[in-house]
């Protein structure tokens, strides 16, 4: 089972997430998402224990904990819903149309092909 845990400080590393967490089970893993720009942590992880009733046990426990001055959030990992990449737009903009292609040619032959239309 695979928790989220948000609402971590930037500075939080994987091993302070996996020491917390390894206290109530083994944790298969544990994943910390950087920003592609900064490559710094996005302040939120996801950890994987072997057994669910640790994972249960944990999010119980840790929803609420006080980790280096900021309140966890804890629950249960949802599946990341996958859209193909021309119809995603960025803050309600509307999905990205491919360019149009420019007539060809100097300015000087399109404005002869103009006057002789």
């Amino acid at each position: 089972m695979k928790l989220f845990v948000g609402n971590l400080k930037h500075e939080t590393t994987r091993d302070e997430i996996q020491r917390l967490f390894s206290e109530e089970g083994e944790v298969v893993d544990v994943a910390v998402p950087t920003d592609r720009m900064t490559g710094r942590p996005r302040g939120f992880a996801f950890v994987e224990f072997s057994d669910d009733a640790a994972a249960v046990a944990a999010t119980e426990r840790f929803n609420g904990y006080e980790l280096n001055g900021r309140s966890l959030r804890v629950n249960e990992a949802q599946e990341r819903v996958r859209t193909p990449r021309i119809f995603q737009g960025g803050g309600g903009a509307p999905p990205m149309m491919p360019p149009r292609s420019k007539p060809k040619g100097s300015r000087r032959n399109l404005r002869a092909r103009k006057r002789s239309l």
